[in-house]
């Protein structure tokens, strides 16, 4: 795969925020862009969970790559998995043994979950990052009810009704509230052996507080508010095993069908490919310009890296942060190739927003804080305003006024996977 000689070759890899925050800034530019991802879709992770719980499909929050860009001509997509990255000959190596040569490389690849070396834990938690992700998890949550309908062991049926969800974060935090609201709401009424608002939703939380990133104030409100609904949540608690129907913390045994991990995330295997020191997670060192120590040419951005943000802290793994760091790696090389100088990343934290339910939320702007049901429509709108065309905001936004003026959620479908067996 070669480009004209005269043009820079801009390669980047990963089809997310950060991706194509950086592609529309080397908009208008005299470049050769190719973006590289393994999903032919770009994904509006913040909702992910919304598919994972029937509120959402997957189409309301996922567009082809291809759809995006079409009108930019001097982008070259492909579908490909990326294995490596070859630093001397500039060229990234393909699963399929292609090599694709880059003059600027941006690496913004993401991340998974991490275990923290429990990777056995794995296939009886699974974590919510991919509409892969999603679609089987709303499988296990709705195959749970199904089975429990038909459980003639009083013991089984309760633990079919126990959801457990491991890490108090945003992701868990909302998850527990959107779980706990899709038993004792949407479900009512439905079944006939079980009463399904009577399931179990227990939040397993290792440190002090939900929501640790929050002020303490918004933080004892989401407590407070997941509580009301009825999750119940168990703070202090590190999590010491998992199996297939238990978890165990403390010397206390819960026993729970459907396990769910949001504890926690692993850089992708960027640093490998690049054989550059990384931190426990596996996110690369980057200068204070996002680029790769020892490689001006290469960027990385977004959950991949690990950089100060003004206050000293860490920038935080959000959306916000990737789109900042794309639009800064992409002006840095803009910028070069015009002999201009350019300054250090700079992050600009726009706030912390997670919604516990329906109706309550919790948003942290710095300057504003709103809870409640003020906070819930504020959430709303922040999260339609940043999806991709009118016909996903108008969906997105309908979808959830009948889900708040009724309680029913309609994408309810339980799909099984390519082989079609397995109920789990």
């Amino acid at each position: 795969m070669t480009s004209s000689a005269h043009r820079h070759r801009v390669v980047i890899i990963g089809g997310g925020f950060g991706g194509l925050a950086a592609v529309e800034k080397l908009k208008g530019a005299d470049f050769d862009i190719t973006i590289i991802d393994r999903r032919n879709h770009h994904l509006f992770q913040p909702l992910l969970y919304q598919v994972a719980t029937t509120s959402l499909s997957p189409s309301e929050i996922a567009w082809p790559i291809r759809l995006l860009l079409k009108n930019r001509p001097e982008v070259t997509t492909l579908l490909a998995n990326v294995t490596g990255i070859d630093t001397e000959d500039r060229v990234v190596e393909l699963e399929d043994g292609d090599r694709v040569p880059y003059d600027s490389l941006i690496i913004a690849t993401g991340a998974r979950h991490a275990y923290f070396g429990h990777d056995a834990w794995e296939p009886f938690a699974p974590g919510l990052k991919t509409l892969e992700d999603a679609t089987a998890m709303r499988r296990r949550l709705l195959l749970a009810f199904e089975e429990a309908e038909r459980e003639t062991d009083p013991e089984r049926r309760k633990a079919l009704l126990t959801f457990a969800i491991i890490g108090a974060g945003p992701t868990g935090v909302e998850l527990a509230g959107a779980v706990i609201e899709l038993a004792r709401i949407t479900l009512k009424d439905e079944f006939r052996t079980i009463r399904p608002e009577e399931a179990r939703v227990v939040l397993i939380e290792a440190g002090p507080r939900v929501l640790a990133n929050f002020r303490p104030d918004l933080s004892d409100y989401a407590k407070s508010a997941l509580e009301k609904l009825g999750v119940e949540v168990l703070l202090n608690h590190p999590v010491t095993d998992v199996t297939r129907d238990t978890v165990r913390f403390d010397g206390h045994t819960l026993r729970a069908e459907t396990i769910i991990w949001a504890a926690g995330v692993l850089a992708s295997p960027a640093a490998k490919w690049l054989g550059v020191e990384a931190d426990r997670a596996g996110r690369i060192k980057v200068e204070p310009d996002l680029t790769v120590p020892g490689h001006p040419e290469i960027f990385a951005v977004g959950d991949t890296v690990t950089v100060a943000a003004p206050d000293g802290k860490p920038v935080p793994g959000v959306g916000d942060a990737a789109k900042q760091g794309g639009k800064h790696a992409a002006g840095v090389i803009r910028a070069r190739l015009k002999g201009e100088t350019t300054e250090p990343f700079r992050y600009r934290h726009a706030g912390d927003i997670a919604t516990i339910g329906r109706s309550a939320a919790v948003i942290d702007f710095g300057w504003l804080q709103l809870t409640g049901w003020v906070g819930w429509w504020a959430w709303g709108l922040a999260h339609i305003y940043f999806l991709i065309g009118l016909k996903n905001r108008i969906s997105v936004a309908m979808s959830w006024l009948w889900i708040y003026l009724t309680g029913h959620r309609s994408a309810r479908l339980i799909t099984w996977g390519e082989a079609g067996s397995g109920k789990k």
